[in-house]
């Protein structure tokens, strides 16, 4: 860790200037140029084969649907799509790269100059730009540990290699690792709406590789810049950016100089350490694939891809907030995936009060799912439990207090709502004379708090809506019974 950190005097009189390069695996049956399966967690080198290897003689075909996939992302995140693009061979050595070179594009990417919107600490919207998104193979998995004889030996999994990517280059428009979050949380929003990837960080389907600098502020031109790497979630990106920023500012207050560096972040640590020097950008060698003809795009495909484009995340929230009357925080969590935005609309639809359903959905059986530890797809309360529920609760046939009391019992025998409330069928007391039975005993056991509310003290109506509420287990209709014992007190 840092030493002592730095103050915000000095922290103020610099700016972080940060870049962000996100590598995602698309979505495919089959990888890039070969037949393989593209398939997470197969035994270590079996979907291989002669193209994915590089042996001599096997020639690569481009993957149709990759190229359907890259095409879909890049309109979503409102890049322009070059109609002819080129496939470039990038060299390097490295013992997970079997050919020596990885199939990528250069100077001719498939799509350019989009955006992603962000919101910022202030409030506001920003606006960060994406300068390319360009498709690219992956490469192998090199394994350090695990073995006996890790210490001397590096074992090789090949099944990664040849899996179909893209890459995502933002602008150098990101000053904190806030808005660096965010944008990475809405890029992953994005891309999981459209389908054409999982986006799992833990099995490496995301990955981001974070460019960061800082300068005096007002300074136009940038700093030296250090890459992160071995960041596998959002928050650790987070994490290491500060962590980089505020190094970086140390050292430059110290007398010292930022060197351009490759460096990994340790999380257990909480720092990040230098792993390569990167004084000269690497020369790659890049000259065009000879095996792969251009990327040439018809106007034909693109209309295609821009009609099967889902309705994005942002957009979504919108309509929905209009639509059925929620919360900006509701229609965020509704939308945390396209399957559970369309789950609740299907459910909303059904549903007499739609915003209660999202209330029942999120706080009631969110929370105890959350208590629990449990995803949503493990509730035993189904939407059509949930719209029942919902129902229920807007005719006032049941309060809210029984809603509890039914739901606990889902969750405690593993039913779903459907079956507990036909089972139990609760009723709420509607009945105005047996309400008014019950106000008129409670109020005459209760002669002090009567003389202090016609005192003035007209906040004791809660404590007799609370001792009918109490006699009649919880059955009283609540808005009747207020209705009702407002008017006895007030005689």
């Amino acid at each position: 860790m840092l030493a002592a950190g730095i103050s915000p005097e000095i922290r103020a009189k610099y700016e972080p200037v940060i870049g962000l390069e996100v590598h995602v695996q698309l979505l495919t049956a089959t990888k890039a140029f070969c037949g393989c399966a593209n398939k997470f967690g197969a035994e270590p080198n079996t979907n291989i084969c002669p193209v994915c290897l590089g042996l001599p003689g096997a020639l690569p075909v481009l993957n149709e649907k990759a190229v359907e996939f890259a095409a879909q992302a890049s309109l979503a995140i409102h890049c322009t799509i070059n109609p002819r693009s080129i496939f470039a061979r990038k060299n390097y050595f490295y013992p997970d790269l079997p050919k020596g070179y990885q199939i990528s594009q250069f100077d001719k990417p498939l799509a350019e100059h989009g955006y992603i919107d962000v919101p910022t600490a202030d409030g506001s919207i920003k606006r960060i730009g994406i300068t390319r998104l360009h498709m690219e193979e992956d490469a192998g998995k090199s394994l350090h540990d695990g073995f006996t004889d890790s210490s001397t030996r590096t074992y090789l999994d090949l099944n990664r290699c040849g899996t179909p990517l893209i890459e995502i280059v933002s602008e150098p428009d990101i000053r904190t690792p806030d808005e660096a979050f965010e944008y990475l949380t809405r890029l992953r929003e994005i891309l999981l709406f459209t389908g054409v990837s999982d986006c799992n960080m833990e099995e490496g389907s995301l990955r981001c590789d974070a460019n960061v600098s800082i300068r005096p502020k007002g300074q136009e031109k940038f700093g030296t810049k250090a890459e992160v790497k071995n960041v596998n979630s959002f928050r650790y990106i987070r994490a290491a950016l500060e962590y980089e920023i505020e190094r970086q500012i140390e050292l430059v207050e110290s007398g010292g100089r930022v060197v351009q560096e490759t460096r990994l972040w340790n999380a257990n640590e909480g720092r990040t350490y230098s792993m390569r020097s990167k004084e000269q950008a690497h020369d790659y060698r890049y000259f065009p694939e000879p095996d792969l003809p251009p990327l040439v795009l018809t106007p034909e495909f693109l209309e295609l891809r821009l009609a099967e484009l889902p309705e994005l995340p942002e957009a979504r929230r919108a309509r929905m907030i209009s639509e059925y009357d929620l919360t900006e925080q509701d229609s965020r969590t509704l939308t945390a995936s396209r399957e559970f935005a369309d789950r609740f609309e299907a459910a909303a639809k059904t549903a007499k009060n739609p915003r209660r359903v999202a209330n029942v959905l999120l706080s009631e059986v969110g929370g105890r799912l959350k208590a629990l530890g449990l995803e949503q797809e493990a509730s035993p309360v189904s939407m059509a439990g949930i719209v029942l529920a919902a129902d229920l609760l807007d005719e006032g046939k049941i309060s809210s207090k029984q809603l509890k009391q039914l739901l606990d019992m889902c969750f405690e025998k593993g039913e779903d709502f459907l079956a507990v409330y036909e089972r139990e069928k609760p009723q709420q007391i509607t009945d105005t004379g047996a309400l008014e039975t019950l106000i008129d005993e409670v109020i005459a056991a209760n002669p002090k708090q009567l003389e202090q509310y016609r005192g003035g003290k007209k906040t004791v109506a809660g404590f007799f809506v609370g001792q009918v509420m109490r006699a009649s287990k919880g059955q009283a209709n609540p808005a009747l019974l207020n209705e009702l014992v407002t008017k006895k007190l007030d005689a």
